[in-house]
């Protein structure tokens, strides 16, 4: 079947879920930080928002982190032959390194490569996560040109009493799982901790380079949250969370990995009066990567370590509905060792920014600015601006314009016979319009929306053959639509999100014209989930177009659709068996060119939740 009508086919499907919508319902209305760095109800805030619950993620059944973002509202995931393998995620079509992660406030990310190892994010220690799609420099500084995703462990609630939680799995390729957690209260005080083992043989992933061995991986992981809770409402707090991990891949000057993502933070929030918040959050996060062909050759061996400091104070004053403002400081120090000769090791940034938010009689406006002082590239000012009007019946519009920038990591800069000490730092404008609205009809609730966007980025860093150096290849223009609609009706949910983007080199060249590499024209997410007596049974069908290789657009990696099915089980009020089957047709593809990804795969868990409902 061609790719064209498979998504027509899957479009069908999706455009049935919206009209199924006319039955459907929406989970409650969570409480998020990320899009405006304050407390705002998720109806409430004027970015495009997806939330990730730790009921979705117990529902999904994710093996890894990737599983849960695979077609979500403008993301386009790519991967490098399966778990644990190197995974990159673009936002809206922009570079895989525009987008900044934050765990529980602190910045993750490697200050060398620009990005996330987001495969080594243990996924069974997170509590939930938030998706703000757009620019968001004016509010955090460089790097969010694409948006930002926060990642929140797990943590007690108030007055919780001693809670263990346990869950054991295994299944194809060898794979299996253990997680350990226990949380709890102890008059003012709680804490978390959490324990996870995860291993798999793995497959061959790379069949063309002619290896012939299964590419396996494992991950040790561990966190520990704490906190006090003042009489006064005031709130002490500190989290860790270390992930270390072996990898197997094919090709290349190395061939095996060992990796370390490490994070530190501390946060006080206080209020010195009844309409100010203070919040003060300090923290370090560390990617440690030693790589190496053969362990006994010492002499093929590289390693990369690299530390990222930040500290920020931020103050909230909240003087009525149509006046809260924010305003506060964030400094930021990255830092490179290692065994690699990088011209420069180290450099600061310091960022002030302002924001004001106001409503009035359906009206929502959202205003903010940031100046950033980069040790290397001198000052930027990025800005942002939204609008909303409510209507009485439930609608919502938009509209929303903003800047930001990206500074080149010191890999683009320094790497040896590399990078290029001359790059300039990224710089792009962007502007959306939507469209909301949550009809209920009976017993039926729905939520459908529609998000237009225009993302122009000047002096884009790309790597282009056959050298594959960084280079600003000059004016990218991105254009996308996003569509979503969840419904439920009693004990059936459906939820659907189709993605169109159109992400075109605009410089001047050979390739002006051309697609930009590895970004997704189309791809659509059907998941539908009903629950009956003990048991929940549930499939997810996604579906991509092809993407171009190359700036030149003579190599693409073929369009696909994949069928997942999910089944559930209560065996004991705290027992619940699960069942896990991917790629049920055993699709052959890839999102990486040349990697292949798992074939038809199973994977059961048994778990143990006092709380399980």
């Amino acid at each position: 079947m061609r790719i064209g009508k498979g998504f027509m086919a899957l479009f069908g499907l999706v455009s049935a879920t919206t009209a199924l919508a006319e039955d459907t319902v929406v989970a409650l209305d969570p409480v998020v930080v990320t899009a405006t760095r304050t407390v705002e109800k998720l109806s409430d805030t004027l970015a495009p928002v997806t939330v990730i619950t730790r009921a979705d993620i117990e529902r999904l059944q994710p093996r890894d982190f990737q599983d849960l973002l695979i077609g979500l509202p403008g993301i386009t995931v790519s991967n490098s032959g399966g778990s644990g393998k190197a995974t990159t995620i673009s936002l809206r079509g922009t570079n895989s390194d525009h987008v900044i992660v934050l765990l529980d406030g602190i910045k993750l990310g490697s200050a060398t490569l620009g990005t996330t190892s987001f495969e080594q994010i243990p996924v069974d220690l997170i509590d939930h996560i938030e998706i703000v799609r757009g620019p968001r420099s004016s509010l955090y500084g460089s790097e969010a040109i694409g948006g930002v995703i926060q990642v929140f462990t797990k943590r007690a609630k108030p007055g919780e009493s001693l809670t263990p939680s346990f869950a054991i799995g295994g299944g194809s390729t060898g794979s299996a799982r253990q997680e350990l957690g226990l949380r709890g209260s102890l008059g003012s005080a709680w804490y978390s901790v959490g324990l996870l083992a995860q291993t798999t043989e793995g497959f061959n992933a790379r069949p063309s380079v002619n290896e012939g061995d299964d590419d396996g991986y494992w991950n040790l992981a561990g966190s520990l949250a704490t906190g006090w809770r003042f009489a006064n409402g005031a709130e002490i707090s500190a989290n860790w969370l270390r992930a270390k991990s072996r990898n197997e891949y094919d090709g290349g000057f190395t061939n095996e990995s060992d990796n370390t993502q490490e994070v530190f933070g501390g946060q006080a929030r206080f209020k010195p009066l009844s309409f100010w918040n203070v919040g003060l959050t300090a923290g370090q996060s560390r990617d440690l990567s030693v790589n190496f062909h053969r362990p006994e050759i010492p002499a093929n061996r590289g390693e990369i370590n690299t530390a990222r400091d930040t500290y920020s104070w931020q103050n909230d004053l909240a003087f009525s509905e149509l006046l809260n403002v924010s305003l506060g400081v964030d400094q930021q120090h990255d830092h490179v060792s290692g065994d690699t000769d990088y011209e420069v090791r180290s450099r600061d940034n310091t960022g002030l920014f302002v924001q004001y938010q106001g409503g009035w009689r359906g009206h929502e406006l959202q205003l903010s600015l940031r100046r950033d002082d980069n040790q290397q590239f001198g000052t930027y000012e990025t800005g942002g601006a939204a609008y909303g009007y409510r209507f009485a019946n439930g609608i919502r519009i938009g509209a929303s314009h903003g800047t930001a920038f990206k500074a080149p990591t010191f890999n683009q800069l320094y790497f040896p016979n590399f990078g290029d000490p001359d790059l300039q730092p990224e710089t792009s404008r962007s502007s959306e319009l939507n469209i909301a609205a949550s009809p209920r009809i009976g017993e039926v609730a729905t939520r459908v929306s529609v998000n237009g966007y225009r993302t122009r980025v000047t002096n884009l860093i790309d790597f282009v053959p056959p050298t594959f150096a960084p280079i600003n290849i000059g004016v990218a223009e991105i254009y996308g639509v996003e569509v979503q609609a969840a419904a439920q009706w009693r004990a059936l949910r459906g939820q659907a999100t189709f993605n169109w983007l159109d992400p075109e080199n605009r410089s001047e060249g050979a390739n002006r014209g051309n697609d930009l590499q590895r970004r997704v024209r189309r791809n659509a997410r059907l998941d539908i989930d009903y629950a009956i007596a003990r048991a929940t049974l549930g499939t997810t069908i996604y579906g991509a177009s092809q993407r171009y290789n190359n700036p030149a657009n003579s190599s693409t990696t073929g369009g696909y659709a994949t069928v997942d099915l999910r089944a559930t089980y209560n065996v004991l009020p705290a027992w619940q068996l699960a069942l896990n089957l991917r790629n049920l047709l055993d699709k052959q593809y890839q999102t990486v060119a040349t990697y292949e990804q798992p074939g038809i795969n199973l994977f059961a868990t048994v778990r143990y939740t006092p709380t399980l409902k």
